[in-house]
């Protein structure tokens, strides 16, 4: 270590956020040398509804050496094989979008054009979830962990998780503090910046207390305390895409066994989730205020959720949108003070991992340089616009027209970026994933068919195998898929067996939701 180096890392504010980059950052590069500070109160509440994560939140626990059974059992957490949607292209329909890939590629050409073939064919294709291990098992309430590999139709389940967000949050504390990380009670009253170059030099306390830092990691929500209200960076505003402006979050009772995806059902003006854990179930209503006021958005979901309620319901604010820079002088935003998109394919978790990732592969030196600053700026822009464009996909691509607000999304402009795959698709069913995109080819897959998109025709590639052979191995696939889901336990049978069930025990025994897509 050299005198350019950074030795004093200090993380404002806790939540997810914060004690996810303590984690991280106090298990990599702790030396000795470097300190690391978290400063949060007590008195400062987190959003904290954040429970759906997506599979790369996997490779994060994995890198901080994380017992997986002991996550769970510490977060109350449950397995997540994917999303169900419920009233987006039409009302009435339903469909999933699981996680992994779907059927087998035959001689490279993809499975999904295959399927596309023998749907204009008119054979016994089955819907395109019948060739998705993830689908399968979600389907009928069942998973099994893939075993490092195995050769089993199991391999080819992926997944995610559903967590209480505060339980992880204190879970990784005791993991940060465990290696160091040292927490500070107390507000920040004011921020000092070097005259000169305009970095922070040190956050103080209400009490006085004044804590220097090299490095700031802002996790101090959407008041962005040291990247908007200290270095007023400026916020870039995406709610004429995504006008969901509130969300009312309730939790109740878990009426049954918990199942294995999040649930996503299309309302009026917004969307409820619904995420099973294993001790209660999170719901909550994400709408808009041009569309719909407090009061019914809160009847609506009162009126939808199961279960009994566990608290009185709880009303959030936030304006969908992304920070101007992530990364300005040296404060670096994390989680909400770096931006926000709405949870409907659960991707704030990961947007604070990435960062954190993004971060390790460019720490910086005392003198930190404008191109690595701005190269980690272009890496989280590229990341935020790509989830915006897969979530403006859900909205766009609809018939609805039932209330003003689905006339609205499904009649606007969508970015450049978002029109050009829709076109793509529209002509010959192709999807490209591009650099590093977040979302692949499946997930394109079963949003556009889940919600009617559909394309002219196949790819005329899929028309140079003979069709015979290719309908036998779809309707061994799916027998295979069908067959290998049965015989899987359901996901509290497997938690029990795994050691990392701890949820209530009225729900043991109960039948296990049962999902049926379209």
């Amino acid at each position: 270590m050299n005198g350019n180096d950074i030795t004093n890392v200090v993380i404002v504010g806790g939540g997810t956020a914060g004690w996810m980059a303590a984690a991280a950052l106090s298990k990599y590069l702790a030396d000795g040398r470097r300190r690391f500070t978290l400063v949060e109160s007590d008195a400062i509440g987190t959003v904290g509804v954040g429970e759906a994560t997506i599979p790369p939140i996997r490779s994060f626990n994995q890198m901080l050496g994380l017992d997986e059974n002991k996550f769970l059992r510490e977060t109350k957490g449950t397995f997540k094989l994917g999303i169900e949607f419920v009233n987006w292209g039409k009302q009435g329909d339903r469909y999933f979008h699981p996680f992994g890939e779907y059927g087998q590629d035959l001689h490279g050409i993809s499975f999904h054009q295959l399927w596309l073939r023998e749907v204009a064919l008119g054979g016994q294709a089955g819907g395109i979830h019948e060739y998705s291990m993830s689908s399968m098992a979600a389907m009928m309430g069942r998973f099994g962990r893939p075993a490092p590999g195995a050769q089993s139709l199991v391999s080819q389940i992926f997944y995610a998780f559903h967590f209480d967000a505060g339980l992880y949050a204190r879970f990784l504390r005791g993991v940060a503090e465990g290696q160091g990380t040292v927490r500070r009670e107390g507000k920040v009253a004011h921020v000092h910046r070097d005259s000169e170059s305009g970095d922070v030099t040190a956050i103080e306390l209400e009490g006085g207390e004044r804590i220097a830092g090299d490095l700031f990691i802002d996790c101090s929500g959407f008041r962005g305390l040291l990247i908007e209200q200290a270095l007023e960076t400026g916020y870039e505003d995406w709610s004429h895409w995504l006008p969901m402006d509130r969300a009312i979050a309730l939790p109740t009772s878990l009426p049954a066994s918990p199942p294995p995806f999040t649930r996503a059902t299309a309302h009026g003006a917004g969307w409820q989730w619904r995420i099973p854990l294993q001790h209660r179930m999170g719901n909550g209503h994400v709408f808009s205020s041009q569309y719909m006021d407090s009061e019914e958005a809160t009847r609506i979901l009162l009126d939808n959720v199961e279960g009994e309620p566990q608290a009185e319901p709880r009303e959030l604010r936030f304006v969908t949108g992304m920070r101007s820079k992530a990364w300005n002088h040296n404060v670096v935003s994390l989680g909400l003070s770096s931006g926000f998109i709405e949870p409907l394919e659960s991707t704030s978790i990961h947007l604070i991992q990435n960062g954190i990732q993004r971060l390790f592969a460019l720490f910086p030196d005392k003198a930190i340089s404008p191109a690595e600053r701005d190269e980690y700026n272009r890496g989280m822009r590229e990341l935020y616009e790509d989830v915006r464009d897969f979530i403006i996909l859900h909205y766009k691509a609809t018939q609805r027209d039932d209330t003003a607000f689905w006339r609205y999304v499904r009649d606007m402009d969508a970015p450049e970026s978002l029109t050009r795959k829709m076109e793509l698709w529209r002509l010959h069913g192709r999807v490209f994933r591009e650099n590093a995109e977040l979302f692949a080819m499946p997930s394109w897959i079963a949003v556009m068919l889940g919600q009617n998109i559909w394309p002219q025709r196949h790819d005329p590639m899929a028309d140079t195998l003979d069709p015979d052979k290719v309908a036998g191995a779809m309707a061994q696939m799916r027998a295979d898929y069908r067959r290998t889901a049965e015989a899987l336990p359901t996901q509290e049978q497997f938690l029990r067996q795994a050691g990392a069930w701890v949820g209530d025990e009225t729900a043991s025994g109960m039948a296990a939701s049962v999902m049926a897509p379209s």
